[in-house]
């Protein structure tokens, strides 16, 4: 058998490159409680917005150095020294108005855990602690939005978040496990 033969079915938007492959078997989709690791997509995804997630990708370890390994509980203390640091930083993406959106977005994540008990409660509670089981055949079925999104990116932009629109929540529920978007074929789909 050759490789051809042996390659797993994927989802297609993941097969450009080893990386993106790795991340989609790895992570992508895999239901995420952790508050940590909840922060770091939400993190990422509100830097992807407007680029495409590969870019993310790349730089992700870049954004784990320059971003204290993703600490909220840091991330919520910078001061304008480390923003101008950070802003200085060709590792990561430099958009001023998303590094000031990373610290408020912090801050916020930590009110929403002292409201709820935890971030991942909060978000979670939305889907009864499940993820919700979408069946698309083809990439072409995948929603770039859903009511959902919608609802959390607006119930997140009224406690204060930036960078959370409907497309950036649902490529973050994609991200964390709340959707499964894996496509009919694909051999991650459960």
């Amino acid at each position: 058998m050759n490789n051809i033969q042996n390659e797993k079915q994927r989802c297609g938007w993941c097969l450009s490159s080893e990386l993106y492959k790795n991340y989609h078997d790895q992570e992508w989709g895999t239901p995420v409680y952790d508050d940590a690791t909840l922060f770091e997509f939400l993190l990422l995804e509100t830097f992807q917005a407007g680029l495409s997630w590969i870019t993310i990708l790349n730089k992700r370890e870049n954004f784990r150095t320059a971003f204290d390994q993703f600490d909220y509980k840091k991330i919520a203390q910078y001061n304008d020294d480390k923003i101008l640091d950070l802003l200085q930083d060709a590792g990561i993406i430099r958009n001023k108005l998303k590094v000031y959106s990373a610290v408020t977005n912090a801050q916020n994540f930590i009110k929403i855990q002292e409201e709820f008990g935890s971030f991942s409660k909060y978000i979670w509670e939305l889907t009864d602690g499940k993820p919700l089981m979408n069946n698309p055949k083809t990439l072409k079925d995948v929603p770039a939005t859903t009511p959902l999104s919608d609802k959390i990116s607006k119930d997140l932009k009224k406690r204060g978040f930036k960078f959370v629109g409907s497309t950036v929540m649902y490529a973050f529920m994609q991200a964390t496990g709340i959707v499964n978007d894996h496509v009919e074929n694909c051999w991650k789909k459960s």
